[in-house]
C-alpha cells in the first residue's frame, strides 16, 4: 500500500517501474517525513532517483548519497555554433582517456577532490550543445545567452569527497536535526556543494583548452540535484531532483535527445518546490547491452539524430548510457507543463558528448 504522504507526478503516457514506486512509498515510513514527491523521471536505485523527501527535525544523509552536489552546469564558450566541425573535435578528444587531475588550478592546494576537474563515470558527461528552438525570446534574453553560440554542459559532482563524507554519516535512522552530528554533516555537505560546482567549472575549462581555445567559460545555469536544503523549518532531501527556486532550470535529455531550459512556476510549491532533473532511466544498466547491441553498429551508436557525435572509450558504457535506456524527455517536459510547474524557455540539441 502506497502512503498518502506520497505524491507521484506522472500521467498514463509515462512508464514508471513498480519497484521505483515501492521504494518511494517506503520512504514515507522514515521518522519525521512529512511528504515525498516522486518526479516523472523516477527510477529505482539504492535510494530511488527522482524523489524529494521532506522532513521535520530530522535529516537523512543516506538519501542524498555519495555524490553530494551532483548536478549540471551550463557555460558559454564564445564559440559560434555554426562553425563547429564535430569530426575534427572527435579526433582531438579521442586522445583523452580521462580528464586527469588538475595540477595548476587556483584551488588545487585546498581542494578535497584528488581528481579535481574530472567528470566521473556512469551517467556523468560533458556535452557541447547549440540552441535548437527558443520558445520565450524575452526569457531567453534575460539569461544573457546568445542564440548562435555553442554551450557546454557538465554533469558531475563532488567525486570521492562526497563518498568520504557519507561514510562518516551513514546511519539509516538519520540524525535529529539539532544534534552535533547533523550540524557537522550539513557543514561538510555545503562544502561538497561548493567543490562540486568548482569541479564542473574546472572540467569545462579543461575541455575548452584541449580543443585549442583560450577563452574563459562563463556559467549561465547551475542545477544541483543531489543535495539537502532547509527552508521554513523543513528539510528537503533531493535525490535526482532540482530546486524550483531559480529563474531558469536546465532539464537534461539523453545524449540522443534535446535538453530544455525552463522557468519554474509558483505551482512548484505544491510539489516540494522541486522539478525533475532529466529524462530518467528506463532500463537498468545490466539490461542494456542485450537489448540494444543489435540495433547499432560501432559507428552508429556514436551518432545522434541531430548529427552530433559521442566520444566514449568505455565499450559497456556506450550501451549502458544509450538513449534507448532513458525515458523520453519530451514526455517528462509535457507532464511538468500539464501540472503547471514549468514554462519552456528554449531547447538545446547535442553537438558533441564526452564521457570520461
Amino acid at each position: 500500500m502506497i502512503s498518502n504522504l506520497l505524491t507521484v507526478i506522472t500521467d498514463d503516457k509515462n512508464w514508471m517501474e513498480g519497484n521505483a514506486l515501492s521504494q518511494a512509498g517506503a520512504l514515507c515510513n522514515l521518522a519525521g517525513v512529512t511528504a515525498v514527491y516522486a518526479m516523472p523521471d523516477l527510477h529505482a536505485g539504492k535510494t530511488p532517483v527522482g524523489v524529494v523527501v521532506v522532513t521535520k527535525d530530522r535529516i537523512y544523509p543516506h538519501l542524498i548519497g555519495t555524490d553530494i552536489g551532483c548536478g549540471m552546469s551550463v557555460y558559454t564558450t564564445c564559440i559560434e555554433a555554426k562553425k563547429v566541425k564535430p569530426e575534427r573535435w572527435v579526433s582531438r578528444l579521442n586522445t583523452i582517456k580521462t580528464l586527469s587531475a588538475v595540477q595548476n588550478s587556483e584551488y588545487f592546494s585546498d581542494c578535497p577532490i584528488p581528481d579535481f576537474g574530472s567528470i566521473g563515470s556512469g551517467n556523468h558527461f560533458a556535452e557541447f550543445e547549440s540552441v535548437h528552438e527558443v520558445f520565450d525570446a524575452e526569457g531567453f534574453s534575460r539569461l544573457n545567452m546568445d542564440k548562435g553560440e555553442l554551450f557546454i554542459t557538465v554533469h558531475s559532482g563532488s567525486r570521492s569527497y562526497g563518498s568520504r563524507i557519507l561514510s562518516e554519516f551513514s546511519k539509516p535512522e538519520g540524525y535529529v536535526s539539532d544534534c552535533f552530528d547533523a550540524k557537522s554533516y550539513l557543514l561538510m555537505h555545503d562544502d561538497a556543494l561548493f567543490w562540486a560546482s568548482k569541479n564542473r567549472h574546472e572540467a569545462a575549462k579543461k575541455l575548452i583548452a584541449y580543443l585549442g581555445f583560450s577563452q574563459a567559460v562563463e556559467q549561465k545555469l547551475e542545477c544541483n540535484h543531489n543535495f539537502l536544503e532547509e527552508s521554513g523549518g523543513l528539510f528537503y532531501h533531493r535525490k535526482g531532483a532540482v530546486s524550483s527556486d531559480a529563474d531558469a532550470v536546465f532539464i537534461a535529455g539523453s545524449r540522443g535527445s534535446l535538453s530544455y531550459i525552463v522557468r519554474p512556476t509558483a505551482k512548484c510549491a505544491e510539489f516540494g518546490f522541486s522539478l525533475a532533473h532529466g529524462s530518467g532511466r528506463k532500463w537498468a544498466r545490466s539490461m542494456c547491452k542485450g537489448r540494444i547491441r543489435s540495433k547499432y553498429t560501432p559507428e552508429s551508436i556514436r551518432r545522434n539524430p541531430f548529427g552530433g557525435m559521442l566520444v566514449c572509450h568505455d565499450y559497456d558504457l556506450l550501451f549502458e548510457e544509450a538513449p534507448d535506456a532513458y525515458k523520453n524527455v519530451d514526455t517528462i517536459i509535457a507532464i511538468l507543463e500539464r501540472y503547471g510547474m514549468i514554462e519552456r524557455i528554449a531547447s538545446l540539441r547535442p553537438v558533441l558528448t564526452f564521457k570520461g
